[in-house]
């Protein structure tokens, strides 16, 4: 029963990364369908409102993948705090470690890129400036490369309870 539960957990993690990923990316496309201008590194376009939708959801599905696996994955290895703890634990818990320190990393940066992308095409955002491309859909990318590290963590991590 647990195994099914966990499998579930995973699917259900990866479906929202995959979405978010998904929803990012067609942002991107949205974006780029509105009229710009573009001269050098400066660039002057309207907002595009889908752009802004799909954006604001792939933000937020992100951040509800990332809170869902940290809370169900659990913190069995918080305890590790120097150097000499980690080298001591097992190779299980170091792989946990490393995976939670990915996720955190992948998820700031991914949410940044989305934040970024997604205020860009904000209503009293149509303006001049330097170019800010593709943050939408480097975002959306590293939604897929989130649901890898969630579900690794979240395995490792519940591996390190049988032990």
């Amino acid at each position: 029963m647990a195994k099914l539960v966990g499998a579930l957990i995973c699917l259900l993690i990866v479906a929202m990364d995959v979405m978010a990923g998904i929803l990012g990316i067609e942002a991107e496309i949205a974006q780029n369908k509105v009229k710009h201008l573009r001269l050098w590194i400066f660039e002057c376009k309207e907002p595009s409102q889908q752009a802004f939708k799909l954006g604001l959801g792939a933000a937020a599905l992100l951040g509800i993948a990332h809170v869902i696996a940290n809370l169900l994955g659990g913190c069995n290895n918080c305890n590790i705090c120097s150097q000499q703890e980690f080298e001591k634990a097992s190779p299980s818990k170091q792989l946990s470690q490393a995976c939670l320190i990915f996720t955190w990393i992948i998820f700031a940066v991914g949410l940044s890129m989305l934040a970024i992308g997604t205020l860009s095409n904000h209503k009293s955002r149509a303006s001049c400036g330097f170019s800010h491309h593709h943050f939408l859909s480097i975002g959306g990318i590293l939604c897929f490369v989130h649901a890898l590290f969630c579900v690794s963590y979240y395995v490792s991590t519940t591996a390190t309870l049988s032990e």
